[in-house]
């Protein structure tokens, strides 16, 4: 029914359809599907203009899905169309239904953001430590090892640490020129 009354949609706009994305079966809130990656990948190929579908919850799984993906359409110059919730990007009210959505997505990232900010604030108020817990470096061992011609990856491994640590350690320990001003 949904594919009947999509084509018969396109018929009357006027649609060449270029092809139809149908996920058979799927189900879950996955939002990685082998025909929902093929029309993204279209997408970019500029394979079409209109992406019509029967609901938005039978091409997106989630809001922030839809959104993601109507963005990118955006981006694309690719307009969307729902029959079931009559929004089409191709008409004015269509385009400010989208800008709504993305508006309201884009307050949701930030009441997100200032959110986690302020766990982070409080958790520091509280004394607690946060990030991940520090390695004791043993500056004097790199040393040695490096002194004795091994490489920092040989040194980082043997070691357990990362070879940015390594490298940081062996140009922090490293005796620093003194700038003569005597003239």
């Amino acid at each position: 029914m949904q594919l009947r009354e999509l084509r018969e949609y396109c018929q009357r706009r006027g649609w060449e359809i270029a092809g139809e994305y149908v996920d058979q079966g799927m189900r879950g809130a996955t939002d990685s599907r082998p025909e929902l990656n093929r029309l993204m990948a279209d997408a970019h190929k500029r394979r079409f203009d209109v992406v019509p579908v029967w609901r938005f919850d039978r091409f997106a799984r989630s809001v922030s899905h839809l959104l993601r993906a109507l963005e990118t359409f955006n981006a694309l110059g690719i307009a969307f169309v729902s029959l079931s919730e009559q929004m089409d990007t191709t008409t004015p009210a269509g385009k400010m239904v989208f800008t709504v959505l993305g508006a309201v997505a884009e307050l949701e990232r930030s009441l997100i953001v200032e959110r986690v900010r302020a766990g982070l604030r409080n958790a520091r108020a509280k004394g607690k430590t946060l990030g991940r817990p520090r390695l004791p470096v043993d500056a004097a061992r790199i040393g040695r090892l490096r002194a004795q011609g091994r490489s920092i990856r040989e040194i980082a491994e043997e070691l357990g640490y990362s070879r940015s640590l390594v490298h940081k350690t062996l140009a922090n320990s490293e005796p620093r020129g003194v700038a003569n001003a005597a003239d």
